[in-house]
């Protein structure tokens, strides 16, 4: 287990590029299964779950060629099933939650899929009806094997239909999308997730011979073709990176410049932080955050307390609330989180409690901010990692606290930021990793 030993009250200031996103990267590399032609990814960030399923790849028999750090060539002209229901693929899939993501291709192509259960954040219940739904109403038979811990799907043939998903689920949509793009006939997906990945996804699959329309919107149509083919792909900025550094910048008093933040697919969160008080300039796709000594919350019209809440996009992204709630710490003002999506993301306030921070736990859902306006600093202290954004969170609060902090099992946070001891320390954090 690796830790972070982090020197607090220190002041940030430079320059900073976010990193390709995670969550797109995740599914753009599923998606290089429904061809046997090269498929380029460029801007592929380097962090623990991108490699785990790029490790997964390979043992499918996906020919994978490095072209430098950040840009992979994919070539998936077969298929090892054989490893799909190995005992060493269960062990992998337990650790990804993007192992799931292998369905909707492996099924659109082959007709044929396994997977195993899929791990990742520890954030309460995370169900996969809508993609077995979806692949049911294509027209595949779906099984869990409680012997081998997999789940099977066959079909001897995928129909495009009418399908309402029963949640706006992110990888579910992206799962079937994988699955109808090859199928016969016409598919409409209604309550499909439109986050920007799924926007980048469907954008790349009509680059190799797919015929997707309604992409950004809650509602695709997918004309089935026979096959597709080899394509280049940019993964784009990662906005959980953006969000996350503003919110880092306004914490500990700091200037920062965001470089090629991708800013027409940011959506509400420069608005979102604008509301706890945090004055950004936008110049070009660049964010730019000055050093505050203070950032009032706004309230609301009628006068009452400021929430903030998660909602499928184009609402405010569950994984972004974390860093909200870190920031607010030392606002001016009061600000209701409510995490509506995970019954399980706010516990670790009670960490942030022990620093110092004035937070009311309300229920699972909601957390109660009572910002302390930089009259007091929060307290260093020894705490664990429970998820990726949690994890930063915590982090956030480490650098503007006093004394020393240590965060273990810090490789929750290797799997969704890279470098980032090397990228904060380069902007005057001081910040030493112990393995």
């Amino acid at each position: 287990m690796s830790s972070f030993i982090i020197q607090g009250n220190t002041h940030l200031a430079g320059t900073i590029l976010p990193q390709g996103a995670k969550n797109e990267a995740l599914q753009v590399l599923c998606a290089v299964l429904l061809t046997n032609e090269t498929v380029r990814i460029s801007n592929v960030p380097d962090i623990r779950d991108v490699k785990k399923l790029i490790e997964i790849l390979m043992e499918l028999g996906v020919a994978v060629n490095p072209i430098d750090r950040h840009t992979y060539e994919f070539r998936a002209e077969s298929v090892n099933y054989n490893y799909l229901q190995s005992e060493e693929f269960v062990k992998v899939s337990g650790a990804i939650r993007a192992s799931i993501m292998v369905l909707g291709p492996l099924l659109g192509r082959f007709h044929k899929a396994y997977a195993a259960k899929p791990g990742g954040d520890k954030i309460g219940l995370r169900p996969l009806t809508a993609h077995f739904e979806g692949f049911e109403a294509l027209g595949a038979k779906c099984r869990y094997n409680p012997k081998t811990t997999l789940y099977e799907l066959s079909a001897d043939k995928l129909t495009g239909r009418y399908i309402l998903l029963s949640e706006a689920s992110v990888t579910g949509t992206a799962n079937v999308v994988m699955a109808a793009v090859l199928a016969s006939g016409t598919t409409t997906i209604f309550n499909a997730a439109c986050e920007p990945y799924l926007y980048q996804l469907c954008t790349m699959l009509n680059k190799m011979g797919a015929k997707i329309s309604g992409i950004g919107s809650n509602l695709l149509t997918i004309k089935g073709v026979e096959e597709l083919h080899g394509c280049e792909h940019t993964i784009l900025p990662d906005m959980i990176e953006v969000g996350s550094f503003i919110g880092m910048a306004a914490a500990t008093q700091s200037g920062i410049t965001i470089k090629n933040c991708g800013v027409p697919h940011l959506g509400i969160i420069p608005s979102v932080f604008t509301k706890l008080g945090i004055k950004l300039e936008i110049k070009g796709d660049d964010i730019i955050v000055p050093e505050q000594k203070q950032y009032e919350v706004e309230t609301n019209r009628d006068g009452s307390i400021l929430t903030i809440s998660d909602a499928p996009w184009p609402g405010f992204s569950p994984d972004l609330l974390s860093i909200a709630l870190v920031t607010a710490i030392q606002a001016k003002g009061s600000v209701l989180i409510h995490q509506k999506m995970f019954e399980s993301r706010l516990f670790f306030v009670d960490t942030l409690k022990t620093m110092g921070a004035q937070i009311i736990l309300c229920d699972p859902h909601r957390a109660t901010v009572i910002g302390l306006n930089h009259k007091y600093r929060l307290r260093g202290t020894t705490m664990q990692s429970p998820d990726i954004r949690a994890g930063v969170a915590l982090l956030i609060a480490a650098l503007s606290a006093e004394g020393y902090s240590r965060i273990n099992n810090c490789e929750q946070i290797d799997r969704g930021y890279q470098d980032i001891v090397q990228r904060l320390n380069a902007l005057g954090a001081v910040i030493i990793r112990e393995d």
